[in-house]
């Protein structure tokens, strides 16, 4: 007997009723039709293609980039009593036969493979005898050339709708400009498909900007000051700063971990597996990692360098929580970032047409960096997205930016930046206009310059800013094949004229350091949605008990405590305190396979604490 999609969801993922636009995509899904669908990290993508699977007759096809991703999902499945499985060069040959019998034999609702291993032809010919279901393309976004993380391989996916044209396709992603967009539905053929986009909002991650001064200390002060003890990510542009960063936060008594494609593939995989599994590890990492990533409790999310573009800021930021909860994106960049993705950019083999492409990707970054208006806004914005009001939940509202006429520091240092001749770098720019008496400034004769020690009125920080103002307001360039020189534009004419004014932001003269308040916690915050701050105070011990009893079972499973429950699902069995199995069936997250797993052993603690 066929299961209705909420019947689905109900019995088996323990939720009451479906969010947003998942019954549409679920519903269009199971009659037949193909869709693209753009959804916020947590917003639920993956139940829009697994209860479908679950519904029509055969097995669910789910093309996925990474093999800890697939594992993960479907690590959560077998957890809730869903036929799943996955095909991945990481298993033994013994494992590959049993999931492939189980495959022709249709035992399967869901199977998930990497795109190399769907379009080998041993595979295809296997599945070719096999009943399917659907086919979901997560993570689409890999498809697009002019997307953050193209990955060839997705490319050749087309070819599937022509073996399978009676298969409805779903792909989905979270991140993806109207280009993008574009670029998906044509490469997969989606033809008359629907579109559902569910907006790309994350209201509860604070956004937060800040230019590099003693980075060190800077990111110490903020994890101290507003995550200590938490679950976070730490980006780094290079495999060596991730090393550095990891070796220093350790040497200041958080525990943290590298992680880059440098390292040996099993230190690379137990790393992953203890951010996974443990609480309150921070990984330290370059790009590699963190796509797909399913762990709901990171808390923080920290750049050390600048992202290349809006696409790879949002889907970064957005591994941070997942779970609904206040999580932070904090960053911090200068100069040397900008320089580095320029010429990275300009020294790659792409044509003429991506390069401009990246260039003006890296421009629309620097643009949100230095912004003075709310970051959601132009950040919403850059997808297509609009915002009525300014978000209260980023820096830039929460400490309003001042501006200043920047007219005449520009002219200053346009001026200073000629007279140099057009070859030297923002710190050397900075040191004449700031009058110092270096030997270099001496050697080249600058301090006989008129510009020489004009520009007193600013330290060296707020220079800095206004440097990277100008480059944003595309007066200044760097020289990419020099040693990253700053030269005029042709739009610098008018400014140095006097015929156009420049605002610009004003930065203090010395940069905030991190707020050490007090810090309330996620699990406070959680706890506080369903009851009164009192109430909250007298669960929290509760909550913290079953979380032990959660991290027990996890262990002695080998799974991520997330996989047995959520924190909300914690939270809220916390606060109503279920005796029995029809009570402890009411609470969000619990299914009957959760039910019969589970509820004995977290009833019991329930009742013993109440």
């Amino acid at each position: 007997m066929t299961r209705s999609a909420s019947e689905i969801l109900s019995t088996v993922f323990g939720y009451d009723s479906f969010r947003g636009s998942q019954k549409q995509i679920i519903d269009h899904l199971i009659d037949g039709g193909h869709s693209l669908v753009l959804m916020p990290t947590g917003g639920g993508k993956s139940l829009c293609y697994q209860i479908p699977a679950m519904v029509r007759k055969g097995t669910g096809l789910v093309v996925s980039p990474l093999i800890a991703l697939m594992q993960d999902q479907v690590g959560a499945l077998l957890q809730l009593g869903v036929k799943a499985a996955c095909l991945n060069s990481s298993l033994p040959l013994e494992e590959i036969r049993e999931v492939e019998s189980q495959l022709i034999r249709g035992e399967l609702d869901i199977l998930y493979l990497a795109p190399e291993r769907l379009l080998q032809d041993s595979t295809l010919d296997m599945l070719d005898r096999c009943e399917l279901s659907l086919l979901a393309i997560d993570e689409a976004h890999c498809i697009s050339r002019w997307g953050h993380d193209f990955r060839p391989e997705y490319l050749q996916l087309d070819t599937l709708r022509q073996r399978w044209p009676q298969l409805p396709m779903l792909a989905c992603t979270a991140t993806a400009d109207e280009r993008t967009q574009q670029e998906i539905v044509s490469k997969l053929e989606l033809g008359a498909g629907r579109v559902f986009i569910t907006g790309f909002d994350r209201p509860n991650i604070q956004y937060r900007i800040t230019s590099k001064d003693n980075e060190k200390k800077q990111l110490l002060d903020f994890i101290k000051g507003q995550h200590d003890g938490d679950a976070g990510i730490v980006y780094c542009l290079s495999r060596k700063r991730t090393e550095q960063f990891a070796k220093f936060l350790t040497e200041n008594g958080l525990k943290a971990l590298p992680y880059h494609a440098g390292l040996p593939s099993p230190v690379r995989k137990k790393n992953q597996d203890r951010f996974l599994h443990e609480d309150g590890l921070i990984v330290v990492a370059t790009i590699a990692f963190g796509m797909g990533i399913d762990k709901p409790d990171v808390r923080f999310v920290a750049h050390m360098d600048l992202p290349k573009s809006i696409e790879a800021y949002y889907q970064e930021t957005g591994r941070a929580g997942r779970d609904g909860l206040p999580a932070n994106a904090w960053m911090t960049y200068g100069m040397q970032d900008v320089i580095f993705h320029a010429r990275l950019a300009e020294n790659s083999d792409a044509n003429e047409q991506h390069k401009r492409s990246e260039r003006q990707k890296l421009d629309t970054m620097l643009g949100y960096c230095e912004t003075v208006t709310c970051r959601r806004q132009l950040l919403l914005e850059y997808f297509g997205e609009k915002l009525p009001d300014p978000c209260g939940n980023c820096d830039t509202c929460l400490e309003p930016v001042d501006t200043f006429d920047g007219t005449e520091a520009a002219q200053k240092l346009l001026s200073c930046v000629v007279r140099t001749g057009q070859r030297f770098g923002a710190l050397y720019i900075i040191d004449v206009l700031r009058g110092s008496e270096s030997d270099r400034i001496q050697k080249f004769g600058h301090d006989q310059l008129s510009t020489y020690g004009i520009g007193q009125e600013f330290d060296a920080w707020q220079w800095r800013s206004i440097i990277r103002q100008l480059v944003t307001h595309g007066l200044l360039a760097v020289d990419l094949e020099g040693y990253g020189g700053l030269r005029l534009t042709p739009n610098a004419k008018p400014v140095l004229q006097g015929a156009e004014c420049v605002m610009l932001r004003k930065e203090a003269a010395a940069p905030r350091r991190a707020k050490k308040g007090k810090k309330k916690k996620a699990s406070a915050a959680l706890l506080l949605e369903t009851g009164t701050e009192a109430e909250s105070e007298a669960n929290q011990g509760l909550f913290e008990e079953l979380r032990e009893l959660r991290r027990t079972i996890a262990t002695e499973q080998e799974v991520p405590p997330y996989v047995i429950f959520h924190d909300k699902t914690l939270a809220a069995m916390a606060m109503h305190r279920p005796m029995d199995d029809e009570g402890f069936l009411q609470i969000s997250g619990v299914g009957q396979a959760k039910l019969e797993r589970y509820g004995e052993k977290f009833l019991s603690l329930i009742r013993q604490k109440s």
